[in-house]
Protein backbone atom coordinates (compact mmCIF):
# COMPACT_ATOMS: atom_id res chain seq x y z
CA UNK A 1 0.00 0.00 0.00
CA UNK A 2 1.51 3.34 -1.05
CA UNK A 3 2.04 6.00 1.58
CA UNK A 4 0.90 9.53 0.67
CA UNK A 5 3.32 12.43 1.26
CA UNK A 6 2.06 15.93 1.95
CA UNK A 7 3.96 18.56 -0.06
CA UNK A 8 4.46 21.77 1.95
CA UNK A 9 3.19 24.92 0.32
CA UNK A 10 6.02 27.42 -0.27
CA UNK A 11 5.93 30.42 2.06
CA UNK A 12 4.59 33.56 0.44
CA UNK A 13 5.55 36.72 2.33
CA UNK A 14 2.75 39.21 2.99
CA UNK A 15 2.57 42.38 0.96
CA UNK A 16 4.54 45.37 2.20
CA UNK A 17 8.12 46.14 3.10
CA UNK A 18 10.49 43.58 4.61
CA UNK A 19 13.43 44.68 6.76
CA UNK A 20 16.86 43.08 6.68
CA UNK A 21 18.69 44.69 9.61
CA UNK A 22 22.39 44.48 10.41
CA UNK A 23 23.54 45.67 13.84
CA UNK A 24 25.86 48.67 13.54
CA UNK A 25 28.84 48.85 15.87
CA UNK A 26 30.53 51.97 14.47
CA UNK A 27 29.80 55.03 12.32
CA UNK A 28 26.03 55.19 12.84
CA UNK A 29 23.51 57.86 13.86
CA UNK A 30 20.37 57.33 15.98
CA UNK A 31 17.32 59.11 14.53
CA UNK A 32 13.83 59.13 16.03
CA UNK A 33 10.73 58.17 14.09
CA UNK A 34 9.32 61.59 14.88
CA UNK A 35 11.82 62.88 12.27
CA UNK A 36 11.88 60.04 9.76
CA UNK A 37 8.05 59.81 9.69
CA UNK A 38 7.27 63.50 10.20
CA UNK A 39 3.95 64.23 8.46
CA UNK A 40 4.76 67.87 7.58
CA UNK A 41 8.46 67.80 6.68
CA UNK A 42 9.49 67.17 3.08
CA UNK A 43 11.82 64.32 2.19
CA UNK A 44 14.56 66.83 1.42
CA UNK A 45 14.25 68.35 4.91
CA UNK A 46 14.29 64.94 6.61
CA UNK A 47 17.34 63.83 4.64
CA UNK A 48 19.14 67.10 5.35
CA UNK A 49 18.38 66.80 9.10
CA UNK A 50 19.80 63.27 9.10
CA UNK A 51 22.92 64.48 7.26
CA UNK A 52 23.49 67.37 9.69
CA UNK A 53 22.99 65.12 12.76
CA UNK A 54 25.59 62.70 11.38
CA UNK A 55 28.27 65.41 11.08
CA UNK A 56 30.86 65.93 13.83
CA UNK A 57 30.68 69.05 16.04
CA UNK A 58 32.16 72.09 14.36
CA UNK A 59 31.42 70.97 10.80
CA UNK A 60 30.41 73.71 8.36
CA UNK A 61 26.71 73.64 7.43
CA UNK A 62 26.34 76.77 5.32
CA UNK A 63 24.17 76.67 2.21
CA UNK A 64 27.08 76.80 -0.22
CA UNK A 65 29.03 74.19 1.77
CA UNK A 66 26.03 71.83 1.81
CA UNK A 67 25.40 72.40 -1.91
CA UNK A 68 29.01 71.49 -2.69
CA UNK A 69 28.77 68.42 -0.44
CA UNK A 70 25.35 67.39 -1.85
CA UNK A 71 25.56 68.19 -5.59
CA UNK A 72 22.20 66.53 -6.32
CA UNK A 73 20.36 69.38 -4.53
CA UNK A 74 20.44 73.05 -5.51
CA UNK A 75 21.13 75.93 -3.12
CA UNK A 76 17.49 77.00 -3.34
CA UNK A 77 16.27 73.53 -2.33
CA UNK A 78 18.75 73.35 0.56
CA UNK A 79 17.65 76.80 1.79
CA UNK A 80 13.98 75.69 1.75
CA UNK A 81 14.86 72.52 3.70
CA UNK A 82 16.76 74.52 6.33
CA UNK A 83 13.78 76.83 6.78
CA UNK A 84 11.49 73.80 7.26
CA UNK A 85 13.78 72.40 9.97
CA UNK A 86 13.83 75.78 11.74
CA UNK A 87 10.02 76.02 11.68
CA UNK A 88 9.61 72.54 13.23
CA UNK A 89 12.28 72.92 15.93
CA UNK A 90 15.06 70.70 14.53
CA UNK A 91 17.43 73.56 13.74
CA UNK A 92 18.25 77.01 15.14
CA UNK A 93 20.35 79.64 13.42
CA UNK A 94 21.34 82.86 15.17
CA UNK A 95 23.65 85.73 14.29
CA UNK A 96 26.51 86.09 16.81
CA UNK A 97 29.07 88.90 16.99
CA UNK A 98 32.57 87.84 17.97
CA UNK A 99 34.81 89.95 20.28
CA UNK A 100 36.66 91.09 17.14
CA UNK A 101 33.41 92.53 15.77
CA UNK A 102 32.81 89.91 13.05
CA UNK A 103 29.28 88.55 12.62
CA UNK A 104 28.84 84.86 11.93
CA UNK A 105 25.97 82.36 12.00
CA UNK A 106 25.73 79.91 14.91
CA UNK A 107 23.84 76.73 13.98
CA UNK A 108 22.41 74.32 16.58
CA UNK A 109 20.97 70.96 15.47
CA UNK A 110 18.41 69.25 17.74
CA UNK A 111 17.70 65.51 17.51
CA UNK A 112 14.34 66.14 19.23
CA UNK A 113 12.14 69.21 18.74
CA UNK A 114 10.42 69.07 22.14
CA UNK A 115 11.82 71.88 24.35
CA UNK A 116 10.65 70.06 27.52
CA UNK A 117 12.70 66.98 26.59
CA UNK A 118 15.70 69.17 25.90
CA UNK A 119 15.37 70.91 29.29
CA UNK A 120 15.06 67.52 31.04
CA UNK A 121 18.21 66.23 29.35
CA UNK A 122 20.09 69.36 30.36
CA UNK A 123 18.87 69.03 33.98
CA UNK A 124 20.03 65.40 34.18
CA UNK A 125 23.44 66.31 32.80
CA UNK A 126 23.68 69.20 35.27
CA UNK A 127 22.78 66.89 38.22
CA UNK A 128 25.37 64.28 37.26
CA UNK A 129 28.07 66.95 37.04
CA UNK A 130 27.37 68.36 40.54
CA UNK A 131 30.46 67.91 42.82
CA UNK A 132 30.16 65.47 45.74
CA UNK A 133 30.73 66.72 49.32
CA UNK A 134 33.07 64.63 51.48
CA UNK A 135 31.28 63.61 54.67
CA UNK A 136 32.85 61.78 57.66
CA UNK A 137 31.88 58.11 58.11
CA UNK A 138 29.27 57.31 60.74
CA UNK A 139 30.65 55.63 63.90
CA UNK A 140 29.79 51.94 64.31
CA UNK A 141 27.69 50.99 67.37
CA UNK A 142 29.69 49.28 70.15
CA UNK A 143 28.86 45.68 71.21
CA UNK A 144 26.41 45.27 74.15
CA UNK A 145 28.88 43.44 76.50
CA UNK A 146 31.77 45.83 76.04
CA UNK A 147 32.11 48.99 78.15
CA UNK A 148 30.97 52.19 76.60
CA UNK A 149 33.87 53.97 74.99
CA UNK A 150 34.63 57.55 75.71
CA UNK A 151 32.77 59.65 73.17
CA UNK A 152 35.10 61.21 70.71
CA UNK A 153 34.08 64.61 69.41
CA UNK A 154 33.10 64.44 65.77
CA UNK A 155 35.05 66.86 63.63
CA UNK A 156 32.81 69.43 62.02
CA UNK A 157 31.94 68.65 58.45
CA UNK A 158 33.29 71.11 55.90
CA UNK A 159 30.69 73.52 54.60
CA UNK A 160 29.20 72.58 51.28
CA UNK A 161 30.79 74.52 48.49
CA UNK A 162 28.21 76.53 46.59
CA UNK A 163 27.83 75.48 43.03
CA UNK A 164 29.71 77.82 40.76
CA UNK A 165 27.79 79.41 38.00
CA UNK A 166 29.38 79.35 34.57
CA UNK A 167 31.23 82.50 33.68
CA UNK A 168 29.10 84.76 31.49
CA UNK A 169 30.14 85.27 27.92
CA UNK A 170 31.91 88.56 27.22
CA UNK A 171 29.58 91.16 25.82
CA UNK A 172 30.60 93.20 22.85
CA UNK A 173 30.28 96.90 23.76
CA UNK A 174 27.96 98.95 21.65
CA UNK A 175 29.75 101.12 19.11
CA UNK A 176 30.11 104.69 20.29
CA UNK A 177 31.37 106.31 17.10
CA UNK A 178 28.75 107.55 14.68
CA UNK A 179 28.49 105.60 11.47
CA UNK A 180 29.23 107.53 8.28
CA UNK A 181 26.15 108.39 6.22
CA UNK A 182 25.20 106.07 3.41
CA UNK A 183 26.34 107.05 -0.06
CA UNK A 184 23.41 108.23 -2.20
CA UNK A 185 21.76 105.92 -4.69
CA UNK A 186 23.15 106.47 -8.23
CA UNK A 187 20.94 108.60 -10.46
CA UNK A 188 20.86 108.59 -14.27
CA UNK A 189 22.01 111.67 -16.15
CA UNK A 190 19.03 111.46 -18.51
CA UNK A 191 16.12 109.67 -16.73
CA UNK A 192 14.18 108.67 -19.83
CA UNK A 193 10.84 106.89 -19.25
CA UNK A 194 11.79 103.83 -21.33
CA UNK A 195 15.04 103.49 -19.36
CA UNK A 196 13.23 103.61 -16.00
CA UNK A 197 10.62 101.15 -17.28
CA UNK A 198 13.33 98.65 -18.27
CA UNK A 199 14.97 99.09 -14.84
CA UNK A 200 11.66 98.43 -13.04
CA UNK A 201 11.07 95.26 -15.09
CA UNK A 202 14.54 94.00 -14.15
CA UNK A 203 13.85 94.59 -10.44
CA UNK A 204 10.50 92.78 -10.66
CA UNK A 205 12.21 89.79 -12.30
CA UNK A 206 14.77 89.37 -9.50
CA UNK A 207 12.38 87.10 -7.61
CA UNK A 208 12.55 84.68 -10.55
CA UNK A 209 16.31 84.42 -9.98
CA UNK A 210 16.01 84.07 -6.21
CA UNK A 211 12.79 83.61 -4.23
CA UNK A 212 14.07 85.79 -1.35
CA UNK A 213 14.55 88.91 -3.52
CA UNK A 214 10.94 90.10 -3.36
CA UNK A 215 10.53 93.89 -3.56
CA UNK A 216 7.46 96.03 -2.97
CA UNK A 217 6.13 98.51 -5.53
CA UNK A 218 7.43 101.45 -3.50
CA UNK A 219 10.90 99.89 -3.24
CA UNK A 220 10.98 99.26 -7.01
CA UNK A 221 10.12 102.92 -7.73
CA UNK A 222 12.94 104.00 -5.41
CA UNK A 223 15.58 101.60 -6.82
CA UNK A 224 14.74 101.94 -10.52
CA UNK A 225 16.88 105.12 -11.03
CA UNK A 226 19.90 103.22 -9.66
CA UNK A 227 19.46 100.45 -12.24
CA UNK A 228 18.94 103.08 -14.95
CA UNK A 229 22.28 104.62 -13.96
CA UNK A 230 23.91 101.23 -14.63
CA UNK A 231 22.23 101.08 -18.05
CA UNK A 232 23.63 104.52 -18.91
CA UNK A 233 27.11 103.17 -18.16
CA UNK A 234 26.67 100.48 -20.85
CA UNK A 235 25.90 97.69 -18.35
CA UNK A 236 23.74 94.95 -19.87
CA UNK A 237 20.67 93.61 -18.02
CA UNK A 238 22.47 90.29 -17.55
CA UNK A 239 25.43 92.05 -15.92
CA UNK A 240 23.14 94.01 -13.57
CA UNK A 241 21.17 90.87 -12.69
CA UNK A 242 24.39 88.95 -11.93
CA UNK A 243 25.73 91.74 -9.72
CA UNK A 244 22.49 91.79 -7.68
CA UNK A 245 21.98 88.01 -7.27
CA UNK A 246 25.50 86.55 -7.00
CA UNK A 247 26.82 85.27 -3.62
CA UNK A 248 23.80 86.33 -1.54
CA UNK A 249 23.84 85.98 2.27
CA UNK A 250 21.41 83.49 3.74
CA UNK A 251 18.77 84.25 4.71
CA UNK A 252 18.16 87.54 2.87
CA UNK A 253 16.40 89.55 5.59
CA UNK A 254 16.30 92.97 3.92
CA UNK A 255 16.33 92.54 0.13
CA UNK A 256 15.73 96.22 -0.70
CA UNK A 257 18.70 97.35 1.41
CA UNK A 258 20.92 94.67 -0.13
CA UNK A 259 19.98 95.71 -3.69
CA UNK A 260 20.54 99.39 -2.82
CA UNK A 261 23.97 98.63 -1.36
CA UNK A 262 25.11 96.65 -4.39
CA UNK A 263 23.81 99.22 -6.87
CA UNK A 264 25.83 101.88 -5.03
CA UNK A 265 29.16 100.22 -4.22
CA UNK A 266 29.48 98.20 -7.46
CA UNK A 267 28.53 100.99 -9.89
CA UNK A 268 30.67 100.65 -13.04
CA UNK A 269 32.73 103.61 -14.25
CA UNK A 270 31.31 104.46 -17.70
CA UNK A 271 30.38 108.15 -17.74
CA UNK A 272 32.11 108.72 -14.42
CA UNK A 273 35.51 108.56 -16.18
CA UNK A 274 37.37 111.87 -16.67
CA UNK A 275 36.59 113.73 -19.90
CA UNK A 276 40.08 113.02 -21.27
CA UNK A 277 39.37 109.27 -21.30
CA UNK A 278 35.84 109.42 -22.75
CA UNK A 279 35.42 109.08 -26.53
CA UNK A 280 34.02 112.09 -28.38
CA UNK A 281 30.46 111.25 -29.51
CA UNK A 282 29.37 111.13 -33.15
CA UNK A 283 27.19 113.97 -34.52
CA UNK A 284 25.38 114.58 -37.81
CA UNK A 285 26.25 117.85 -39.53
CA UNK A 286 23.31 120.25 -39.71
CA UNK A 287 24.50 121.49 -43.11
CA UNK A 288 25.57 118.44 -45.12
CA UNK A 289 24.25 115.62 -42.85
CA UNK A 290 27.65 113.94 -42.73
CA UNK A 291 28.87 112.19 -39.56
CA UNK A 292 31.64 113.80 -37.54
CA UNK A 293 32.90 113.74 -33.96
CA UNK A 294 32.11 116.68 -31.73
CA UNK A 295 31.02 117.20 -28.11
CA UNK A 296 27.81 119.00 -29.22
CA UNK A 297 25.61 118.98 -32.35
CA UNK A 298 26.32 121.58 -35.08
CA UNK A 299 28.15 121.93 -38.37
CA UNK A 300 31.17 120.02 -39.48
CA UNK A 301 34.48 121.77 -40.04
CA UNK A 302 33.97 122.30 -43.79
CA UNK A 303 30.44 123.71 -43.39
CA UNK A 304 31.66 125.90 -40.53
CA UNK A 305 34.47 127.34 -42.69
CA UNK A 306 32.12 127.86 -45.64
CA UNK A 307 29.60 129.72 -43.48
CA UNK A 308 32.27 132.06 -42.08
CA UNK A 309 34.24 132.59 -45.32
CA UNK A 310 34.43 136.21 -46.52
CA UNK A 311 32.59 136.91 -49.80
CA UNK A 312 34.84 137.93 -52.76
CA UNK A 313 35.16 141.65 -53.56
CA UNK A 314 33.39 142.62 -56.78
CA UNK A 315 34.36 145.82 -58.57
CA UNK A 316 31.46 147.35 -60.53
Amino acid sequence: MATSHDIATPYVPPSGVEHVNVRHTERFTVVGNHLSQHPELSLAARGLALHIQSLPPGAKVGIKVLAARLPADSEHRIAEALRELEEHGYLKRTRVRSPEGRVYTRTVSYNHPDPAALDKAQTQTHTRARPQVNRPPKPRPAPAHSPKPTPTPTPPSPPAQPEQEPAPLPRVPAPTAKKPPRPPLPQPVNPRPQLLRAAALLLVGLQNQDAELVLTEEQIDFLAPGVAAWFERDASPAAVRKALTEDLPRPVRFPAQLVRHRLTVSLPSGRSLPAAFRPVPMQNCDGCDRAFRAPEPGNCEECHEAAHAKPPNRCG
